[in-house]
């Protein structure tokens, strides 16, 4: 049985600057998520996962954004601001990384946590006002009814974090997008949101984008994983599989930039050079200038995404080889 897909993007783009001088910050980013699956999107800063997320949402008016985002049968890259109400924030919701700057400071917590659900819902204050109570409950946080009266600034990082999850949450959305949603919360409090997102996710059927730094959280909580890098998805499958056989050495280069018991008296592992800036590879594989087993080639022509023999897809030329012997130069660290 075919998986139903809640949403799925086809070739996104996104630039900045003007037309005649278009700076790409993502390429050509295509993906899907699917009723009742967590994908997980992950890479270092500013490899593109924010904008990706914005212009899904479409709030990226300032950058030209193209190709199609599919949900349902409507893409919404399409839309008119006042079709976009109808959907942003009801059937398509989305936790931001910064509840600093997402709350506004003039308001109380309860007038932006019940001012959705009143305009989608067409439900009455005082419904909207439990609704957010139970929400409040749920995201962990205590005494709920007081919170309803107070201001952002009269609550702590965590607590704004967790007003921002309860709030994507009251219109119990298809589809969200959540941009490092644990950002500034204590380990306690990380398990709880992200067993809360689980359970949203079996019980409900909400498909979700996870955007996150952290490769424990992705193994844990996620099905699929798409790697970026400079814009671009690198590697995409299934999370077990990749975690077991990355192919693309970017991914295998995060892998083993992870800390672990067994050598925390080794020097750990970073990947040399930097992250190019957005537009500054005219040609080639964008990872090339960094990547040990690039070769003349990877600095010619841009690589597509290969299917591997372990079934992710992965954008490298020594996938294309396959099998044996791409192990064996991956264990190597060599293409000679």
């Amino acid at each position: 049985m075919t998986a139903e897909k809640v949403i799925e993007v086809k070739s996104l783009s996104a630039a900045f600057g003007k037309k005649n001088k278009l700076t790409q910050v993502v390429k050509d980013v295509s993906f899907s998520v699917n009723k009742g699956e967590i994908l997980g999107i992950v890479g270092e800063s500013g490899c593109g996962k924010s904008v990706t997320s914005l212009s899904m949402m479409g709030l990226n008016q300032q950058m030209t954004v193209t190709g199609q985002v599919l949900f349902g049968k409507q893409n919404l890259l399409s839309l008119k601001e006042k079709q976009w109400r109808k959907i942003r924030g009801n059937e398509f919701s989305m936790i931001f990384q910064e509840p600093m700057t997402s709350l506004n400071p003039l308001f109380t917590i309860g007038d932006q946590l019940t001012e959705s659900v009143t305009i989608h819902k067409k439900i009455s204050k005082k419904a909207a006002q439990q609704k957010a109570v139970e929400m409040m409950e749920i995201v962990g946080l205590p005494r709920p009814a007081q919170l309803l009266k107070q201001y952002p600034h009269e609550l702590s990082g965590g607590m704004r974090q967790r007003i921002m999850i309860a709030m994507a949450l009251m219109c119990d959305p298809k589809m969200l997008i959540a941009d490092e949603p644990t950002t500034a919360l204590d380990v306690t409090i990380q398990a709880q949101i992200l067993k809360l997102l689980k359970q949203m996710n079996e019980q409900l059927g909400t498909a979700i984008m996870l955007i996150t730094h952290d490769l424990g959280v992705v193994l844990n909580v996620c099905q699929r994983v798409a790697i970026m890098y400079a814009g671009r998805i690198v590697e995409e499958g299934d999370v077990k599989t990749i975690f077991k056989h990355p192919k693309h050495p970017y991914t295998q280069g995060l892998f083993q930039s992870i800390p672990t018991l067994e050598s925390k008296k080794k020097k750990l592992y970073s990947i040399e050079g930097n992250v190019p800036k957005p537009g500054s590879i005219k040609k080639g594989c964008t990872f090339a200038p960094r990547c040990p087993l690039s070769f003349d080639r990877c600095f010619q022509a841009e690589p597509p995404l290969y299917k591997a023999d372990t079934g992710q897809l992965a954008r490298c030329f020594l996938v294309e080889e396959g099998g044996e012997q791409l192990e064996k130069r991956i264990a190597e660290g060599t293409t000679s």
